[in-house]
């Protein structure tokens, strides 16, 4: 069975709030899970103590078993420091759209048009 650590949302629409759960890889998001282990509120401000409340000693258990975090709460994990920080590389971050190049591209055509005059 493939367990994963992952957050399951809930509240209403445009107020989200998460449970940080540990579940069957094959359940839905919001279904059915084995423990909650926290709960990730990010309405709250980032400085707020009370924004990501997990049971480290839980979540240390479930990883122990080999579960898997997903991206998200990962970096809750690393932040938490309970696993260590990983290297993350978007090259593409950095890359402009294909809107944003063509309009870099018409903006350096209208550059140069009036010094070739």
């Amino acid at each position: 069975m493939s367990m994963k650590i992952r957050l399951a949302r809930g509240g209403s629409k445009k107020r989200p709030h998460y449970s940080i759960v540990a579940t069957d890889s094959r359940m839905p998001r919001d279904g059915r899970f084995l423990e909650k282990l926290g709960t990730y509120d990010p309405m709250l401000a980032k400085d707020n103590e009370n924004r990501v409340r997990m049971d480290l000693d839980r979540v240390k258990h479930w990883l122990g078993q080999g579960a898997q975090p997903t991206d998200r709460v990962a970096r809750m994990l690393e932040a938490a420091g309970v696993l260590e920080k990983k290297t993350r590389s978007n090259p593409k971050s950095a890359v402009p759209g294909k809107a944003m190049a063509d309009r870099a591209a018409k903006k350096a055509a209208r550059a140069a048009a009036p010094a070739e005059e």
